[in-house]
């Protein structure tokens, strides 16, 4: 296995593809129907320009990316896996210790396969919610992160098309096709999971799903990066070094939006950002319950059995496992997770093992409590010392685990319907913020310019300026 990437094959890859030619015509047969997906349901905005892109040329940590202006239908997408660990030992479970998988065990594969479906199902269906997003965007800058975003969500898929084909059969081939055939919304075919199926038209939306889903995926992806199934912690490892940009296009483009409000809010006499054309910080905070509530929701239950299950086979462990754990196996231990019970919200003790999707969720609301106080830290530096964003309570607006069938308040203290109906316009988007923050959605397709609503950023892409041509028009 090489860090440096093979581009003289049809499908680029470091994984000595053209090795194995009954995997490489499977591949190449899938290739032109990816292509056809990407054409019909990819980016619709400029997607025959020249754009400003980051293409993977190791997985080497130290120099990986060369950029370069490419159409993104004639990007390279392929397979790229990071290098082996020599004499890798299984992480976590019953098995811990011992070596790594380089096949599918028998008795692992249906779970195995499932983990990888949902996983790929998501890379595709950001794509496609995204897709005319460019129509409306702040700036061309911002249209080409948007780009990047895109075409790296579309090599992800290609990632685990690779293990589906290269490991599961004819199964394998048959999951990889309905990758493409699922759509983000549809009715009768759409995503498996329901955050990857809510429209994206606007760029407070994308921002948060970039800041606040996308880092779901960076902890999803680091806990199969534990996982004793070596091809498959080697693809998400290389995964991870990619998914960093799209988080901090998120985490910026919030910062950028806050920044901005808070400008306008010294200009006018109300302190009233939405009177000069900008998205108050009130409505921001909105969006920051909506999504990352949704985003919660994506770790699942808070007690699960199946978690259990991939913790104690070594297929998922939880964040930085090697790292930062010492009990690899958490039997005979437990934790308390809020239940409620006769309508009333109790600590109750459970197994811990049961419980490895809220270790999960508690790495991510660590992470996203981080973003928030540097947020905070922008907010006083523009001279607002009166207003501070947080986070809601893990309970509040969740529509999976054994939170979704009752109303918490933002701190996380159970309510009744009456209360909720009450308070939920303050809480959440209503339809009157949406429509408002549609409207500000104009496009700026002007080279070196950027929408009112949002701060220019402070640097540019790879050392370019703001006013670089991303796209050439």
């Amino acid at each position: 296995m090489m860090s440096s990437i093979n581009y003289d094959e049809r499908i680029p890859n470091n994984v000595d593809l053209s090795s194995d030619r009954r995997l490489q015509k499977a591949l190449e047969r899938w290739q032109p129907a990816f292509l056809d997906w990407w054409q019909s349901v990819g980016p619709q905005v400029f997607k025959n320009n020249d754009i400003f892109l980051r293409t993977a040329i190791s997985t080497d940590p130290g120099g990986w990316a060369q950029f370069g202006h490419v159409k993104m239908p004639d990007y390279r997408w392929g397979i790229f896996l990071a290098d082996p660990e020599k004499d890798r030992r299984i992480a976590c479970g019953e098995d811990a210790g011992k070596p790594v998988w380089n096949e599918v065990p028998g008795e692992y594969r249906n779970m195995l396969k499932r983990i990888i479906v949902v996983q790929a199902d998501t890379e595709p269906a950001s794509v496609e919610q995204q897709r005319w997003l460019a129509d409306c965007a702040p700036s061309m800058m911002d249209a080409r992160n948007l780009f990047q975003v895109n075409v790296e969500e579309g090599r992800h898929l290609w990632a685990m098309v690779y293990l589906l084909q290269a490991y599961f059969g004819r199964d394998g081939r048959d999951e990889a096709d309905e990758l493409l055939a699922r759509r983000s919304g549809d009715d009768d075919k759409p995503r498996i999971l329901d955050a990857f199926n809510q429209p994206c038209t606007d760029w407070l939306t994308f921002f948060s799903f970039a800041m606040f889903t996308d880092r779901d995926g960076k902890y999803q992806l680091g806990s199969l990066a534990e996982s004793a199934f070596d091809p498959l912690s080697r693809t998400c490892r290389f995964m991870l070094t990619e998914e960093a940009h799209h988080l901090s296009v998120g985490e910026m483009g919030l910062e950028r939006v806050m920044r901005r409000a808070c400008q306008l809010m010294q200009q006018d006499s109300n302190q009233d950002a939405r009177a000069l054309g900008g998205v108050d910080l009130p409505t921001i905070q909105k969006w920051i319950n909506h999504w990352y509530g949704y985003s919660l929701d994506l770790f699942g239950a808070e007690v699960s059995t199946n978690a259990a299950d991939y913790f104690a086979s070594g297929i998922k462990g939880r964040w930085r496992e090697s790292k930062d754990y010492d009990d690899h196996n958490c039997l005979g231990t437990t934790r308390v997770v809020p239940t409620v019970e006769d309508g009333m919200l109790i600590d109750k003790d459970y197994e811990l093992r049961n419980c490895m999707n809220e270790e999960l969720r508690d790495s991510y609301a660590k992470d996203c409590h981080r973003v928030l106080r540097k947020w905070n830290r922008a907010v006083r530096d523009e001279g607002i010392t009166d207003f501070e964003f947080s986070l809601p309570s893990t309970r509040f607006f969740r529509r999976q685990g054994q939170y979704a069938n009752h109303h918490f308040d933002r701190d996380g203290k159970l309510i009744d319907q009456a209360t909720w109906d009450a308070k939920k316009d303050d809480w959440l988007p209503t339809d009157d913020d949406r429509a408002y923050v549609q409207s500000l959605m104009t496009p700026v397709h002007e080279q070196g310019k950027v929408a009112n609503w949002i701060a220019a950023p402070r640097r540019g892409i790879n050392g370019k300026p703001f006013d670089f041509e991303y796209v050439r028009r």
